[in-house]
């Protein structure tokens, strides 16, 4: 929805909101482009991440991993980067009710470069942007009421529109018994006291400022800042000064952020010692990159004074937030889930690096993944070996693969519609066009990178020896690996399978890319009901986390059950398990779903050449149309998930393994 600035589009958003609030967020919304390359100027950066971005939109998806409900009130503009801000604020759990898409305004981009443990180079380009046009017909006092926080955040106070809808959210949130909140996030070119290659600056004095923070805060009952932060709000640069200004125009709960040493919290009269205020446990560690630390601070600070902990427990939790921000690399991919910070609390500091501690980041990166994938009908026509003979048979160019695996996409589209839980197996080497046009559907989306029938195994020429061609994959994309390996292998061959599958592993992790492995041990040994366990065990063992095992279908519930309580018991947040076809008859197949149903694990099927092979002998041999290819495998498909769904449900009803 496009909205303007006046009244009957503000009535028209008004509704009557029944799910309650932990907190709402209001201010700015960027996109942030974070240099790839550390430790050189901003000049010398030649690739960027791409990040959401901005105070109040850190702070509500740093509080939605940790369990808070939260929403942001924001603009954004009608163009990719601002509906990448509303996608991945949707994915991160956050309500986007509040997120306006402005008609006219860009959305605002952040350029930010990690110089050296004391230098964050970064560029604002916010001229007249989306965010900065929010008025104050976009509060709607309906949403407002729905929330227990109402927190503002010191930029948006610069500038009398959006000042405007600041104060009124505040009234509103008063009105209706909210507790209220400011971020005093100070950016001194953001106010206009600095030029634009002044972005990392944190402090400038300016008494205009000064004046215009002190006439808001009596609006509020937590206000959280640096010392430098507290200097520009009380209009003194000694730190105790400027909090006892701050304390004579506001009856707030102060929080002082003080870098390394923690923060302090004074709830009555300013002590004569930052030290004699309320602190929490702190977590010292390895400083490479401050920016977006303070947005992780506030999120950990609202899970713990929005579930009403005292003071001590929630600086334990805004300390622990903000020193996963500096161990990390960009603002909001580096703030932890609930999850992790538990694990985080119980195990301590094993790296002060934080993000070189293995087992810390696997955490990280399993319980901060996107997407609800509870149940998985892949449509795999990722095959290429077996569809260049096919192509060879009928004596067809294999240019004509292409076009088949557009059908293919198609009979998986139309099962799917509208609906979550399909997904497809596809390759880029022969169905570079399916693969592209699948890209943006709800469909999860798997790219298979070994070449065919290798082994040892080998990859895709296009990946590159250094595997670098992963760089180029869009988010999306799911690494799929097969392996041909066996437990009883030649240790030679066995080293070098597992050494290939690790490199890939990681390589997968450095570019944010799942990874899905396939193994088959019955094509190349004999196996009996442990092989598969043996085999998982293994590459555990050596450092490869999949996000998703491909296991094709054993025959008896002991095998099912040894693998997967091999799985469980070296990752419990995997996101499980899909049983492959191997060409079976679909009778074949539907009693390895009824065993394999039987397992929580196991989420569902890749299926290929039952489904397509059929259609693709006709069709490449000109005996069937392209609307008859796509019936047959579309009546295919839908039969299988089918089979799966009741294979699930009478599992379900008889008890899960």
């Amino acid at each position: 929805m496009i909205l303007e600035c006046h009244s009957s589009a503000a009535k028209s958003r008004r509704r009557t909101v029944v799910k309650k609030l932990d907190l709402i967020t209001i201010g700015r919304s960027s996109v942030d482009l974070y240099g790839a390359q550390v430790g050189g100027r901003l000049e010398d950066m030649s690739s960027f991440n791409k990040y959401i971005g901005g105070s109040p939109t850190n702070i509500a998806a740093g509080a939605a991993r940790l369990g808070l409900k939260t929403a942001v009130i924001t603009r954004v503009g009608n163009e990719h980067m601002g509906r990448f801000i509303r996608e991945q604020l949707v994915r991160e759990g956050v309500d986007v009710s509040g997120v306006v898409t402005d008609a006219e305004r860009l959305t605002a981009l952040v350029l930010l470069g990690i110089r050296d443990q004391a230098q964050f180079p970064l560029i604002f380009y916010r001229e007249n942007c989306a965010d900065m046009a929010l008025c104050e017909d976009d509060i709607d006092p309906d949403f407002i009421a729905s929330a227990e926080c109402i927190c503002a955040t010191g930029t948006h106070l610069s500038h009398p529109r959006t000042e405007a809808a600041v104060l009124k959210a505040l009234r509103l949130a008063r009105e209706n018994g909210a507790k209220t909140a400011l971020d005093i996030d100070y950016r001194p070119n953001l106010w206009g006291v600095a030029g634009h290659g002044d972005g990392e600056s944190r402090f400038v004095e300016s008494a205009k400022v000064t004046a215009k923070l002190q006439s808001t805060l009596h609006f509020f009952d937590l206000i959280v800042g640096t010392e430098e932060e507290f200097h520009i709000a009380g209009g003194s640069t000694d730190t105790l000064e400027a909090l006892e200004a701050v304390r004579k125009v506001s009856k707030a709960t102060l929080v002082c952020k003080r870098g390394p040493m923690g923060a302090s919290v004074f709830t009555g009269d300013i002590p004569a010692s930052l030290d004699d205020g309320e602190s929490g446990q702190g977590f010292p560690i390895e400083v490479f990159n401050v920016l977006g630390a303070g947005d992780g601070f506030m999120a950990g600070l609202f899970r713990g004074w929005l579930r009403g902990e005292d003071w001590p427990t929630t600086l334990k939790y805004a300390n622990a937030c903000g020193a996963f921000a500096v161990s990390r690399h960009g603002c909001t991919p580096a703030y932890p889930s609930w999850e992790e910070l538990q694990y985080f609390f119980r195990t301590g500091i094993k790296n002060k690096a934080l993000r070189k501690d293995a087992a810390l980041e696997q955490v990280h990166w399993a319980t901060n993944r996107k997407g609800d994938w509870n149940t998985m009908r892949v449509f795999a026509f990722d095959h290429r070996m077996q569809l260049e003979a096919m192509a060879d048979e009928a004596d067809v160019d294999h240019a004509r693969i292409g076009a088949f695996k557009q059908l293919c996409l198609k009979a998986a589209l139309e099962v799917a519609g509208d609906n979550a839980g399909y997904g497809i197996l596809c390759d880029s080497r022969l169905g570079r066009d399916a693969l592209y046009e699948a890209s943006g559907t709800k469909l999860w989306v798997g790219r298979p990178v070994e070449w065919p029938g290798s082994r040892p195994l080998t990859l895709e020429p296009e990946l590159g020896l250094d595997f670098g061609g992963l760089n180029e994959w869009p988010a999306n994309n799911v690494v799929k690996v097969l392996c041909f390996y066996h437990p009883d292998d030649a240790e030679e061959l066995r080293k070098e399978q597992e050494d290939t599958v690790l490199r890939l592993a990681q390589a997968a992790r450095r570019n944010r890319l799942e990874l899905l492995l396939e193994i088959i041990p019955s094509k190349v040994g004999n196996v009996d009901d442990t092989t598969t366990a043996r085999i998982i065990e293994r590459f555990y063992e050596i450092g490869v986390y999949p996000d998703w095992w491909k296991l094709e279908p054993m025959k008896s519930e002991a095998a099912w059950r040894a693998a997967s309580d091999a799985v469980e018991r070296n990752d419990p947040y995997v996101r499980g398990i899909v049983v492959l076809g191997l060409d079976a008859p679909q009778a074949e197949l539907e009693e390895s779903f009824r065993l394999a149903a039987g397992f929580d694990l196991v989420k569902g099927f890749a299926v290929g050449r039952t489904i397509f092979a059929d259609a693709a002998r006709a069709w490449l041999s000109g005996k069937m149309s392209d609307e008859e290819a796509v019936a047959q495998m579309t009546q295919r498909y839908s039969a299988l998930c089918q089979k799966w769904d009741e294979a699930r449900a009478a599992s379900n009803k008889g008890g899960a393994a």
